[in-house]
């Protein structure tokens, strides 16, 4: 070899080497550390399985930065630039730009596999039955299910979970669940990821069933997509075509979680759960 041809060699070599640097790329992913079973910092999360599928799939490194899932997570998250996407958020939420939607699922009953079934918010047996909802804050901000039960008068057996648990314990979403279970309440009614995975956990059987959208304007169930900001339209659409490849492997990870899937109409939900 020529020491001209090797001079040339070692030069394309060193360009090559300075675009493959300047092609490499992150995703970064905006998650909470302790929300199992959607997150956690371990990777255990049915989300953190997806960001991974979708990174590899970009040929992205995969990153994160965590933030408890609280009020202002995508003010301080995406919309604080620290991270570019939110990988479970309701495709309605207009704050953000939001893919196509990659999974519906909704609330479900929880019940101990002993006890009556329960289908609907007009059974009788929920005005006596020790019943388990979530509330979203503080100031008691209402789930769809808390309203509805209010709205047929049943309150008093009602005991309310804080959505986001006991964040001092590691999952502190599984509370309403070993609530059930300890015989603290009769049935719970839950958001379905949620309910299914740690009911699938427990010793003692559990039935998880379906709320059907009631008589009310609050429907049971949403559209769950990733979100970016909204100015990035080409990550959105980045994020689309991996996941229409990834579809497999996508619902495979879903289905390992039980998570409550419903098909996805075609216009959007109209409401956030």
């Amino acid at each position: 070899m020529s020491s001209r041809f090797l001079r040339i060699s070692l030069a394309l070599g060193a360009l090559w080497g300075v675009s493959l640097a300047a092609e490499a790329r992150d995703l970064r992913v905006c998650a909470d550390p302790n929300n199992l079973p959607f997150s956690d910092a371990k990777g255990a999360g049915f989300e953190n399985k997806i960001a991974q599928v979708v990174a590899t799939d970009l040929g992205a490194d995969l990153s994160y930065f965590w933030f408890a899932q609280r009020r202002g997570f995508v003010r301080n998250t995406l919309n604080a630039n620290v991270c570019d996407v939110v990988i479970g958020i309701p495709a309605d939420m207009h704050m953000l730009r939001t893919t196509k939607p990659y999974y519906r699922s909704g609330y479900v009953f929880v019940q101990r596999e002993d006890h009556p079934l329960i289908t609907s918010f007009d059974d009788p047996n929920l005005k006596r039955l020790r019943i388990g909802v979530q509330l979203i804050g503080n100031d008691g901000v209402n789930t769809p299910p808390a309203h509805e039960l209010a709205d047929r008068g049943i309150i008093a057996n009602v005991r309310g979970y804080m959505v986001y648990g006991d964040y001092e314990q590691a999952a502190p979403l599984k509370d309403i669940i070993e609530g059930l279970t300890k015989g603290d309440i009769d049935v719970a009614i839950v958001w379905g990821p949620q309910a299914a995975w740690f009911a699938s956990q427990q010793q003692t059987p559990l039935r998880v069933i379906p709320v059907a959208d009631s008589r009310g304007n609050l429907p049971m169930s949403f559209n769950i997509a990733m979100g970016v900001r909204k100015q990035d339209a080409q990550l959105a659409s980045e994020l689309e075509a991996a996941m229409n490849r990834r579809r497999a492997g996508i619902d495979a990870i879903l289905a390992a979680y039980h998570v409550p899937r419903f098909p996805i109409p075609t216009e959007k939900a109209e409401a956030t759960p």
